[in-house]
């Protein structure tokens, strides 16, 4: 995200100039394509710019050692584009505490409620979306049409000792009387895709062998959604105040939630084909192994007749229902130039209909005339604040399946489990506070449903226990099997794990904990759960001290750690 520090007023926002910025860096990378230099793509918010690699990385283990130097070079190539003097930086932010609120961006532009505005929103002004790509504004008005209303998002509010009870907001530009209607008591209510897709995620893309390695990955990553969203927790303030969860995802959730009353189950059905019990933003409903099928015990909305059709073609059954789950949704931005098209060659229908089903994981064939194979995507974590926290989410995952696959490991449970699973890690503090279903013999292929798991911590799962030996020391054992695993990886590699660990024994915070602390302990703070623009202000900058090595963070001393070989035991 982009941002600007304003030192003499104390103030923070967000600057709409990423399709300017995002145009320098695409020419930069078009004069010189190698593949080192890094991929720059357009996103949802004139504030945000996303950077991927220039290619994927090797498989060779020394290119763990490349994953953090590789951010800190998108992030240098960006900031040398900054006035830095001016108080122009960077941030990797999963959401920024006000966002929404009176003059968040810089220009502000007042949001527009009329017929002609995009998101009609109180808080989020069109001009904030970007519109050099027409993706995103078409995205936003068509969910808002398609549902029939507005967007409605409630996040509970965190009640601190002066937080008024009930926690009730007065809009003083609500002239239709809308979002007092659709606000909840003790809740932070926000009403455009702007506020959800407004925030930010690390994804991982994992290449797989073959379509069998890909639906082993797919299935083996689903039960580990909850265990990293809820390590990688950065998200306790929307729109200005505290909220009482610690992520953003189930406010992405409902930011694009398009289904209209019938498809929620608010009306009898009659002009729509389906209830659909969630948002297109959510998490996976289905395991897509045939093996793993007997652990969907959920129901699964798809289309029957669509199903049946790749059945009838040789299609396993799992993978069929889901794919007709994914077509149960409509289309909420096709091009005209796209609309005919030979589907025996080209699978761009498929490809819109995938890309906007944003689930926690994603299955993806390989596109057509590419020679790009089959891939899993792995897509809830929150991103983290900096480079060294991001690589290490990374590599924890990549060096997981690579244990997954050698080891023939199984953490598949039954899907209700999931749920239940990705219901408890949004909460506040769920890291020290929660338990969560895991799979009590990894080594084993039992299908005997509920049997197969048991409520542990976090600290359990992570560094293990009497009864579990951990998924870290299970990594440490992949590692030692490693032939070409050289010093100065497994050095850079053990800082990463310790950060882990050290989250998921409580011995280090989460981004939200280390965040709700500053809060907390800043001292224009009223203990109103209010998140002022000195404090926020006062937040971004001590962001900005971390980046630049002046301030610790939460990290604590694991950089030096790094160097020393290691002294947080």
């Amino acid at each position: 995200m982009l941002i600007k520090l304003d030192t003499k007023k104390k103030r923070c926002a967000l600057m709409l100039s990423a399709p300017d910025l995002l145009s320098v860096l695409q020419k930069e990378k078009n004069e010189n394509p190698s593949t080192t230099t890094p991929n720059w793509t357009p996103e949802y918010a004139s504030y945000m710019i996303e950077g991927t690699p220039g290619k994927p990385y090797g498989g060779l283990f020394s290119h763990f050692n490349v994953v953090e130097a590789n951010m800190k070079l998108r992030r240098q190539q960006l900031l040398k584009l900054l006035a830095w003097e001016k108080g122009e930086t960077c941030l990797s932010l999963a959401a920024y505490p006000r966002l929404g609120t009176p003059n968040f961006t810089t220009p502000w532009y007042e949001p527009n409620q009329t017929e002609t505005g995009v998101s009609r929103s109180l808080f989020f002004p069109d001009e904030a979306i970007n519109g050099h790509h027409s993706r995103f504004r078409t995205l936003t008005k068509n969910i808002r049409s398609r549902r029939g209303e507005k967007v409605a998002i409630n996040v509970p509010v965190f009640k601190d000792k002066n937080t008024p009870s009930p926690f009730v907001e007065v809009f003083s530009n609500d002239q239709s009387g809308k979002g007092a209607e659709a606000a909840k008591p003790d809740h932070i209510y926000m009403d455009a895709m702007g506020l959800g897709m407004g925030c930010a995620t690390l994804q991982v893309t994992f290449q797989a062998c073959s379509i069998s390695e890909a639906l082993a990955l797919y299935d083996q990553l689903i039960p580990m959604c909850a265990i990293m969203i809820t390590l990688s927790a950065a998200s306790p303030i929307f729109r200005g105040f505290l909220a009482d969860i610690d992520t953003r995802w189930s406010v992405i959730a409902a930011a694009v939630d398009c289904r209209t009353q019938e498809e929620k189950g608010e009306k009898p059905l009659k002009n729509d084909r389906f209830r659909i019990n969630k948002s297109r933003f959510d998490t996976v409903d289905s395991y897509l192994s045939s093996e793993n099928e007997k652990f969907n015990d959920i129901d699964l909305v798809y289309d029957e007749e669509l199903s049946q059709r790749m059945v009838d073609s040789g299609i396993d059954e799992p993978l069929a229902k889901h794919i007709a789950h994914l077509f149960i949704r409509d289309p909420v931005c096709l091009y005209s130039e796209r609309i005919h098209q030979n589907d025996e060659e080209d699978s761009d229908h498929f490809e819109n209909i995938q890309s906007t089903n944003w689930q926690s994981m994603r299955f993806k064939p390989p596109p057509s005339n590419s020679d790009i194979g089959w891939r899993v995507e792995f897509r809830i974590l929150d991103v983290q604040m900096t480079d060294f926290e991001n690589a290490a989410m990374v590599v924890f995952l990549v060096l997981l399946t690579r244990a997954i696959l050698t080891y023939n490991l199984n953490f598949v449970i039954p899907m209700s489990k999931v749920e239940a699973n990705m219901a408890e890690s949004h909460k506040r503090d769920a890291v020290r506070n929660a338990k969560f279903y895991f799979r009590k013999d990894v080594s084993s292929k039992s299908s005997d449903g509920d049997d197969v798991c048991a409520l542990m911590d976090i600290d359990t799962i992570i560094n293990g226990g009497t009864e579990f030996p951990g998924l870290i020391p299970i990594i440490r054992s992949y590692m030692a099997t490693v032939d070409d695993a050289d010093v100065d990886t497994c050095c850079t590699i053990s800082c990463y794990l310790k950060l882990l660990s050290g989250r998921a024994s409580g011995r280090l915070k989460t981004p939200a904990r280390w965040t709700r602390d500053f809060v907390q302990n800043h001292p224009a703070y009223k203990k109103d759960s209010v998140v002022s623009e000195e404090i926020n202000y006062d937040l971004m900058k001590t962001f900005v001290d971390i980046i630049d090595g002046k301030e610790e963070g939460c990290t604590e001393k694991l950089r030096s750690t790094k160097a020393l070989g290691g002294v947080l035991d």
